[in-house]
C-alpha cells in the first residue's frame, strides 16, 4: 500500500509538476517577447505610444493649419470688404465733384460778344450821354450775336427810349444784365438761359452813333456797376 501511495504521489507530483512547468512557460512568453524586444531597441507599448504622438501631432497641425487658413481667409474678406466700402465712397465722392464741377462750370461767366473793340467805358463822360456812361460799349458788326453772360431767366423784352431794344436777364442771386441798342431779339420773358446762350443780335437802335451793344451789370436790380471789372473778378477778360 504504502509503495502503491508513494507511487500515486510520485506520479500526482509530476503531473502537478508539469502543470506547473507549462503554466510558468506561458506566463513567462511575453517576458521574452518584451526581452526579445528590449533587444531591438523597440517594445510594443513604446510603438504604440509613438503612433499615438504621431497622430496628435499630426492632428494638432492640422487644426493649427486649419486656423491659419480660416485666419486668412477672413483677413482676405476684410481687406477685399474695406477695399470695396472705399471704392464705393469714392465713387460717390467723383459723382458729387463731377456735378459741383458742372455746376460751376454753368455758371462761368462768359464774354457777351465776340469779335468786338471796347469803344465807351463805364463813368466816362461826354454829350453822347445825359450823365456818365453806366455802362461797357461792344462795339461790332451790325447783327452779330449778343450772349447772356451768366445763367438767369429773362425778366424783360422791349424797346427802352434811348437804350433802344433791351434786354434784361436777372440772374440767381438777383443781379441784372442790360444788353442794349440791339437789331433783333432772341429771347422772351420767362425763358430761361445758360451763360453764352444767344438773347439777341448787336444793333444801333435808341441812343447809338453805331453798332455796338451797351452791357449794364446791376446787383440786386440797384445801381450799375463797371462791367469790365465785374467780368474781370469773374474770371472773363473783356
Amino acid at each position: 500500500m504504502l509503495g502503491l501511495a508513494a507511487l500515486t504521489v510520485s506520479a500526482t507530483g509530476a503531473i502537478t509538476v508539469g502543470q506547473v512547468d507549462s503554466a510558468a512557460s506561458d506566463t513567462a512568453a511575453p517576458a521574452f517577447t518584451l526581452q526579445a524586444n528590449a533587444l531591438t531597441g523597440v517594445s510594443a507599448v513604446s510603438s504604440t505610444s509613438s503612433r499615438e504622438q504621431r497622430t496628435q501631432t499630426i492632428s494638432r497641425d492640422s487644426r493649427r493649419d486649419a486656423l491659419q487658413d480660416a485666419s486668412t481667409q477672413e483677413l482676405k474678406e476684410a481687406a477685399e470688404a474695406q477695399v470695396a466700402e472705399r471704392n464705393g465712397e469714392l465713387a460717390k465722392l467723383a459723382e458729387t465733384a463731377t456735378k459741383h464741377a458742372n455746376k460751376v462750370a454753368q455758371n462761368l461767366w462768359h464774354l457777351p460778344v465776340v469779335g468786338y473793340r471796347l469803344t465807351a467805358r463805364f463813368g466816362a463822360g461826354g454829350g453822347l450821354w445825359s450823365h456818365n456812361h453806366t455802362g461797357l460799349d461792344f462795339a461790332g458788326p451790325l447783327g452779330s450775336t449778343v450772349m447772356s453772360v451768366t445763367n438767369g431767366t429773362v425778366t424783360s423784352v422791349g424797346y427802352e427810349g434811348a437804350y433802344g431794344n433791351q434786354v434784361i436777364v436777372t440772374s440767381d442771386d438777383g443781379t441784372e444784365f442790360w444788353y442794349c441798342h440791339l437789331n433783333a431779339f432772341s429771347v422772351q420773358v420767362g425763358d430761361k438761359v445758360a451763360a453764352g446762350d444767344k438773347v439777341g443780335e448787336l444793333g444801333s437802335t435808341g441812343n447809338s452813333t453805331g453798332p455796338h451793344m451797351h452791357l449794364e451789370v446791376r446787383p440786386g436790380a440797384g445801381d450799375p456797376v463797371d462791367p469790365y471789372e465785374a467780368l474781370r473778378a469773374n474770371g472773363v477778360q473783356p
